[in-house]
């Protein structure tokens, strides 16, 4: 289920079945968070898909923090961020509609199964930090980091949720909370200096001094690097990498993910256990256990730690790594890209639709390249799709790619190849059939960041399907993108 924590009850004014602005329907009350707000599913009755509605009543000034946050987290979409879909205030009432997430919060995977081992926390942490980094890359803190925001579907996937705007949030806070969250799940305890969480989860282990004990001291088995990086993070007399810094060495680490389970950034592989369910209660999913000797064969010689990353930093930003810095990372840093590095890939269309691919990079976002419109999502069915090909000039280490379009709602690939085989049908077909998909997410804000780690030269954004723009035309699938921008390290 979604779950954004745990509160006192409020009084419900509203009942299942009951529909919202005309579209979303409520189904089950699911709990009330710490604020005090009712958390529901819900069904859109216009896209017949479930849905998490959070309601605060009254609506107004009171609900002033969480519109905003759920505004300003609509407009970044990430693998491992909830999709945000409306924000609604009606005076009396005010609520979020968000993505519905099958699965458990944090909090509930470790009350129920116990610590987790080393390779899936370190899964974890790095789908938490991807999440993070691509907030803070938009300028925006989360504020609201912890167990009970960590979710992590059925299917695998890492999903942080119910962002805060309280005025006490920042880069700072969200990057010591991931850290908290690496020793919650290694020892079940809440350390008071990861910042809010539950009022229910016991602070970490103390010595007698008061100070905060390490995760190894608390229980076997912890690996050292992993114990000094969670304890690093959560010492107020080092400054934190930034949140891109840290993701880019978690995803080094993150052997479950990348090594031992195939591809998909920051999605954790289970396999169901060979048990009957309860009545009512589906089967927990658990991690395919890892051998300690594969990894310590992938981490020999690797130094991870707040001190390696952030190696002669400047405190002013968080941690800027330097070239000497033993794990070699760099922040990343946008790459200025012209009208002769980019192109439309169209491999069945009439080749009207490729002008204009300049307007994507031309930094003003009151332009776009604009598709047709089309009568179904799939292009109408007459081609298999279309995208924007970069040409980085030479091999570049892409670490994100940002896209921002005219609504949201697209089906989009971030897709990379070896070469161009040329602007005409036939080459755009080549570019088609044999360029690989690294991610493939479906949109629902108007900015989209699709995190990468990989070496290229050609990076392609293909769309598969196409949002609905004007439910009264004839051809009411388009999209438009205004900008795209390439981050490397």
């Amino acid at each position: 289920m979604t779950q954004v924590g745990d509160g006192p009850s409020a009084p419900l004014s509203v009942a299942a079945g009951e529909v919202l602005a005309e579209r979303y329907r409520l189904e089950r009350h699911i709990a009330d968070d710490g604020a005090g707000r009712q958390v529901w599913r819900g069904v859109d009755e216009v896209l017949r898909r479930p849905v998490a509605i959070v309601m605060r009543q009254p609506g107004g000034e009171s609900a002033e923090e969480m519109l905003n946050a759920a505004v300003a987290a609509s407009r970044v979409n990430h693998g491992n961020l909830v999709g945000v879909y409306d924000a609604i205030d009606e005076g009396t009432r005010a609520f979020v509609v968000r993505e519905w997430i099958d699965g458990a919060a944090l909090r509930e995977l470790v009350a129920e199964e116990g610590n987790f081992d080393a390779e899936r926390t370190t899964a974890v942490l790095h789908g938490v930090a991807g999440a993070v980094a691509a907030l803070h890359s938009s300028g925006m803190a989360h504020g609201n980091v912890h167990p009970g925001t960590v979710l992590i579907a059925n299917d695998g996937r890492v999903v942080l949720t119910d962002a805060r705007d309280d005025g006490n949030a920042s880069l700072e806070r969200d990057t010591r909370a991931i850290g908290a969250c690496g020793y919650f799940m290694l020892t079940g305890h809440w350390p008071k200096e990861g910042g809010r969480a539950p009022s229910v989860l016991p602070d970490g282990r103390r010595d007698s001094a008061g100070a905060l004990s390490a995760p190894r001291q608390v229980r076997a088995g912890v690996p050292t690097y992993l114990d000094d990086l969670v304890m690093d993070l959560l010492n107020p007399e080092l400054s934190p990498p930034s949140a891109q810094v840290l993701a880019a060495e978690l995803s080094r680490l993150d052997i479950a993910d990348q090594q031992l389970f195939g591809a998909g950034p920051s999605t954790l592989r289970f396999v169901e256990e060979n048990e009957t369910a309860e009545p009512g209660r589906t089967p927990t999913p658990k991690l395919v256990a890892v051998g300690g000797v594969a990894l310590a064969l992938i981490i020999t010689g690797m130094v991870l730690g707040v001190k390696a990353l952030n190696a002669n930093a400047d405190p002013r930003n968080n941690a800027q790594p330097t070239a000497g810095s033993s794990t070699g990372s760099v922040n990343p840093r946008p790459v200025t890209l012209t009208a002769a590095q980019v192109r439309i890939v169209d491999p069945k269309g009439d080749r009207k639709e490729t002008e204009n691919a300049a307007r994507v990079v031309d930094g003003d976002p009151d332009t776009a390249w604009k598709t047709n419109g089309y009568t179904r999502a799939n292009f109408g069915g007459s081609k298999p799709g279309m995208g924007i090909l970069v040409n980085l000039g030479e091999v570049r280490h892409v670490a994100s790619v940002k896209v921002q379009l005219t609504l949201p709602g697209a089906r989009a690939q971030l897709r990379v190849g070896d070469a161009d085989p040329g602007d005409s049908m036939i080459g755009d077909g080549k570019i088609n059939e044999t360029y690989e998909a690294i991610g493939d997410v479906q949109i629902t804000a108007k900015t989209t960041v699709f995190p990468a780690d990989l070496k290229t030269q050609y990076v392609l954004i293909w769309f598969t399907e196409l949002p609905l723009e004007n439910a009264n035309s004839a051809n009411p699938y388009k999209i438009g993108v205004e900008e795209i921008s390439v981050e490397v390290q």
